[in-house]
């Protein structure tokens, strides 16, 4: 969850004189920003111990803890070392001062009389930048938050823990619910096959070898192209063939016992080269019954 941020900020003045602390006032009333006086240095110090300031302006001279030293403890500190730091002081005045304000380390120095508009706006660029500080500090936080949350030593544990939890139940909701009919015929097909490959084979077998056996009982019918339409009728005494007949059909019974095995081994049949033997087989065939019939 994004918090946003609190980005409320509040100008501390310092100055012991009061209508040095009234006219300041006025002029960064318009930044409808919380300001808090201070009449010393050490009431300034007090101040920025107790609350957090965007920005501190401050007079240099001052009875006691001047300007100077105000600023020069204020960054000494660890908790105010970074709080941006405007210096004022009168015209007749040592133009050192400047100098030694920017050593001390003010972020800025302005000579009375001063135009409200110029200080307002210089307090204004220092209330942006205490906000983005802000803003970017919380995002920092939050990155860090997350980065714990994601390393601690737990959470690795707890989230390999419940996903094995919920693993075998899922395992065991697809057992019960059982496997796909696609799955189950699938692993099924390898008994299948082991159970119907002898019959196959003693198929295949009478297949090919009938045409060697009577290739004369077709009466004139294709043996390569399967099983003749109708009764196929059978002569009541056979008639014996001459040798060179006995010799062709011996070739065909050969060549259709390689077809059988190239059948049996389908994966690496060239189909175009079988069917030009089967071809040829059915002309061999054809040219016997030819000649027997005459």
């Amino acid at each position: 969850m994004t918090t946003t941020p609190d980005t409320t900020s509040s100008i501390l003045i310092v100055d012991d004189m009061e209508e040095n602390l009234v006219a300041l006032e006025a002029v960064l009333g318009s930044l409808t920003q919380k300001v808090v006086r201070a009449r010393s240095g050490e009431e300034a110090l007090k101040a920025m111990l107790r609350e957090e300031f965007a920005v501190v302006l401050i007079d240099v001279l001052m009875p006691g803890m001047n300007g100077f030293e105000t600023a020069a403890n204020i960054k000494g500190l660890d908790q105010t070392k970074d709080v941006p730091i405007i210096l004022l002081t009168g015209a007749s005045v040592d133009p050192n001062y400047a100098y030694r304000g920017y050593t001390v380390g003010a972020a800025d120095f302005l000579i009375k009389p001063f135009d409200p508009w110029l200080l307002r706006t210089k307090v204004n660029v220092f209330l942006d930048l205490y906000r983005k500080n802000r803003q970017l500090a919380a995002q920092a936080e939050q990155l860090k938050r997350l980065l714990t949350n994601e390393n601690r030593p737990g959470a690795a544990a707890s989230e390999q823990a419940a996903a094995e939890a919920h693993g075998p139940k899922e395992i065991r909701g697809l057992e019960e619910a059982g496997e796909p009919e696609g799955t189950r015929e699938s692993a099924d097909v390898p008994e299948s096959a082991a159970a119907s490959a002898p019959t196959t084979a003693a198929s295949a077998t009478t297949a090919t070898s009938a045409p060697s056996a009577e290739p004369t009982a077709a009466g004139g019918a294709e043996v390569a192209g399967g099983p003749p339409e109708g009764p196929v009728p059978r002569p009541t005494t056979p008639t014996a063939l001459n040798p060179g007949d006995a010799a062709h059909l011996a070739d065909i019974a050969g060549q259709l016992a390689d077809l059988e095995l190239l059948l049996r081994d389908a994966s690496s049949v060239d189909r175009t080269h079988l069917a030009d033997r089967v071809a040829e087989l059915e002309q061999t065939v054809g040219r016997l019954l030819v000649n027997h019939e005459t």
